[in-house]
């Protein structure tokens, strides 16, 4: 017996959508339909997230009740609109062609592969090799709570707004909050990395009682906020704006406006919640790519700080 389906039409796409009665989340008893039609309502913001970058699906054939698969290369089947970029991993000399988002039909075709995360790079096809935005990710210890997350996001507020940086601030989706700053895509994954370490470093100097830039977890002090500036590597990716997080509650990882963040509430923010205020507030990432931030005085203060002993941990080898 042939499985159900529907066609849902997304532009000038028509998108066929098997099993949409398939519960993907059984806490509240939502289905793939349901998350088709989450990401129709956020579709500019989640195609302005993800626009050209290489993406990792985080896929649920079964729903979070079945096994969660991590998946760089498009899966098969894909209709011949779907676009790809091809990336090369050294190491293993291997390559993989990963899905390249360039319209909301491509989304909503994922989402027809079991797909509820979308996990971008930080580079986009152009030159994959030269990432456009830098990632700041506050991760909260085992010990640590979200007012914590709040308050160093303040810091991180106020040291770009020295720099003349302009960040934009999301939930993870999880416990913790990240901040994009879109820069020039002039320097390699290293460079950026290094960059990022050096603005960590900055930030523990000024909030030493709650952050962090410990590279071992085993050596961090488990009431302190980790400032991950290792989600600037090559191949590391974390969720998207708008991606909906893999959680029973159906959370998504939300733009916020700098003046929510001291009083948000991750939970708040879920699939269910988010097509309103999509509709009210609209994207609130919209206008990222006109700030634009040269990431040079991050490298003065590198090679200042490394000139006074400090090292950046070796990069963390990529996998295949």
């Amino acid at each position: 017996m042939a499985s159900p389906f529907i066609e849902v039409d997304v532009d000038d796409r028509v998108v066929k959508v098997t099993n949409p009665d398939r519960v993907y989340f059984p806490e509240s008893g939502a289905t793939k339909l349901d998350l088709v039609e989450y990401y129709l309502a956020v579709g500019d913001g989640i195609v302005n997230a993800l626009f050209e970058r290489p993406c990792m699906l985080h896929r649920f054939p079964k729903g979070l009740a079945g096994d969660k698969v991590h998946q760089k290369r498009l899966p098969s089947g894909a209709p011949p609109w779907v676009e790809t970029v091809r990336l090369h991993f050294p190491r293993w000399n291997r390559t993989a062609d990963e899905l390249c988002v360039t319209e909301l039909g491509a989304v909503i075709w994922a989402v027809q592969m079991s797909t509820v995360e979308f996990h971008p790079w930080n580079s986009r096809r152009a030159d994959t090799e030269k990432p456009d935005e830098w990632r700041i990710d506050l991760d909260p210890g085992p010990l640590s709570d979200f007012a914590q997350v709040q308050r160093v996001a303040g810091v991180v507020h106020e040291v770009l707004d020295e720099l003349g940086a302009v960040g934009f601030p999301k939930t993870s989706g999880s416990k913790g909050l990240h901040v994009y700053v879109r820069i020039t895509p002039d320097h390699g994954f290293a460079d950026v990395r290094r960059a990022a370490h050096a603005f960590a470093r900055e930030i523990e100097r000024r909030a030493p009682d709650d952050v962090t830039t410990e590279w071992w977890k085993k050596n961090r002090d488990p009431h302190h906020l980790f400032v991950d500036y290792n989600q600037n590597t090559r191949d590391h990716t974390i969720a998207a704006a708008y991606s909906v997080r893999g959680l029973p509650d159906a959370r998504v990882s939300a733009p916020v406006r700098w003046d929510e963040v001291p009083d948000c509430d991750p939970h708040d923010f879920t699939m269910f919640t988010m097509p309103a205020r999509y509709a009210e507030l609209g994207d609130l990432h919209h206008d990222i790519d006109d700030h634009v931030f040269d990431i040079a005085p991050l490298l003065e203060w590198a090679a200042r700080d490394e000139a006074e002993g400090a090292e950046t941990p070796a990069v963390p080898e990529e996998e295949p």
